[in-house]
């Protein structure tokens, strides 16, 4: 009985579908962390920011970095392609690779909405430390266009970065 009732607790209950179309190329480089939901490997976090760099081998190498309590973390690691355009498979921890789902990416490539295999994951991430209201409000009605409860975002602080 246990295993079919963890099975249900598991399933998708948010429209996660990537981007159509990704250019990898124009999406490397640095992203402000400007909300996510908690979790355990970032939580206290603040001045959030990621930065993907293409490796010679085709794959990516992600440094997320941010502040706790005043000192500095950095976490490296690394994401693969795969056939689908907006979706990545990303580790930090050797082996075992999560999903990076792009599911909303401007025009421009300055704001995306990323998520993963589940529900319990959602970051929004941009090129500038700050969203204009009207851009904020567009990314959040994405978000609950595909089902997610935005009331659970953390709100970045990037005060480091706004001076």
């Amino acid at each position: 009985m246990l295993i079919p009732l963890n099975a249900c607790g598991n399933r998708i209950t948010v429209n996660n579908t990537p981007v159509a179309k990704l250019e990898l190329k124009r999406y490397l480089g640095s992203w402000y962390e400007i909300a996510r939901f908690d979790h355990s490997f970032e939580r206290g976090r603040d001045n959030c920011t990621a930065y993907y760099v293409l490796n010679e081998n085709g794959t990516v190498r992600v440094e997320n970095m941010g502040w706790k309590n005043g000192k500095k973390s950095v976490s490296i690691g690394r994401a693969k392609t795969t056939a689908t355009p907006g979706l990545l498979r990303v580790s930090f921890f050797g082996p075992f690779y999560g999903d990076y789902r792009v599911m909303m990416l401007t025009d421009d490539y300055s704001v995306a909405l990323v998520g993963g295999s589940t529900d319990e994951y959602l970051w929004i991430l941009s090129r500038t430390p700050t969203l204009s209201e009207a851009t904020k409000n567009a990314v959040l009605t994405e978000a609950v266009h595909r089902g997610y409860d935005t009331t659970k975002l953390i709100w970045v602080n990037q005060s480091r970065y706004t001076k």
